[in-house]
């Protein structure tokens, strides 16, 4: 005699426990990952994306910031690449943007290696190297700017050590001011690049390093052949973020120099700010920011693309 189970009880697997409603509330946790973000994507949207589009908006326009305008089409974008003031601007910030990565990274690296594990005060030291991120841009300028005065510390050195004809009134030569702008970023900036690659070098293995002594390999190849391929990621993000802080300086220049002598130091973000408030030319100002914006992306995604097989 065989036995039918009833269609109208249903078969529990073993182990499962039946749950009433656990179909609907798994749909709204599931919604719930989700939903409660939106705030954040909605004052994200309204205060980075909405304004970046009406700041592209006027790019096309000849607004003053106040009253009417009309749309001029590509014209303020032409003048930016006939003006020769312009275009120097533009040099200015690459070669800036350029030294600042070259010279920030390879000092920053230097002092995270110092400070990674030898040195007994490597704790305090690294307090130190980092005390300069945390100031304020404007406040280490303007410091920066007493040294580099004529009757600074700085010239006072040189003469007290027997170089006074290398005295001069840095930031008043065309061709040192730029320089002298390059030394500011890259003194305060050095300590937060050294926190990124020690993050790096902490996940460097001493096993390995001292595998590769043992086999003979000095500092040198052991810094090429271990550390530097697995600290790959660090110097991705250390040279991302110096390469775009690098590409839209501000403070310091104008802290610093106010664009001069000569217009010697400006840069695009200078540029921008002079166009748009002293001058009141907005629309020209936005297309200036819009070209500032495309500048920095482009560059971002190349130099990722450099490291994205090393990372």
């Amino acid at each position: 005699m065989s036995t039918t189970r009833s269609p109208a009880t249903p078969a529990l697997v073993e182990g499962e426990i039946a749950r009433p409603g656990r179909a609907a509330r798994s749909g709204l946790v599931g919604y719930g990952y989700w939903w409660w973000t939106v705030p954040a994507l909605v004052l994200t949207g309204a205060v980075i994306y909405l304004s970046t589009a009406s700041g592209a908006f006027y790019a096309f326009t000849n607004w003053t910031g106040l009253g009417p305008f009309s749309f001029v089409g590509v014209s303020n974008f032409v003048k930016v690449f006939e003006t020769a003031e312009l275009l120097k601007s533009l040099v200015n910030t690459v070669e800036l943007a350029v030294g600042f990565v070259i010279f920030t990274n390879i000092i920053g690296l230097a002092f995270a290696l110092a400070l990674n594990r030898t040195l007994r005060s490597r704790y305090l030291l690294r307090t130190l190297v980092f005390m300069p991120v945390v100031l304020s841009p404007v406040a280490v300028s303007f410091i920066w700017k007493f040294i580099f005065a004529f009757d600074g510390p700085l010239n006072q050195i040189l003469g007290d050590v027997g170089l006074g004809s290398l005295r001069h009134n840095w930031l008043a030569v065309p061709n040192l001011a730029l320089g002298c702008v390059l030394v500011v970023m890259v003194w305060q900036n050095i300590g937060f690049v050294s926190v990124v690659y020690l993050a790096g070098l902490a996940t460097v293995p001493m096993e390995l390093e001292e595998a590769a002594a043992i086999d003979g390999a000095g500092k040198w190849h052991r810094f090429r052949r271990v550390v530097l391929p697995l600290i790959q990621p660090s110097l991705a993000i250390a040279t991302t973020l110096t390469l775009i802080q690098g590409l839209r300086v501000f403070d310091q220049v104008m802290a610093l120099t106010g664009g001069g002598p000569d217009n010697a130091t400006q840069t695009l973000a200078s540029e921008i700010y002079q166009q748009t408030f002293t001058y009141q030319e907005f629309g020209f100002g936005a297309a200036m920011a819009l070209i500032m914006s495309v500048f920095i992306l482009v560059f971002t995604i190349a130099q990722l693309a450099l490291t994205r097989d090393r990372t």
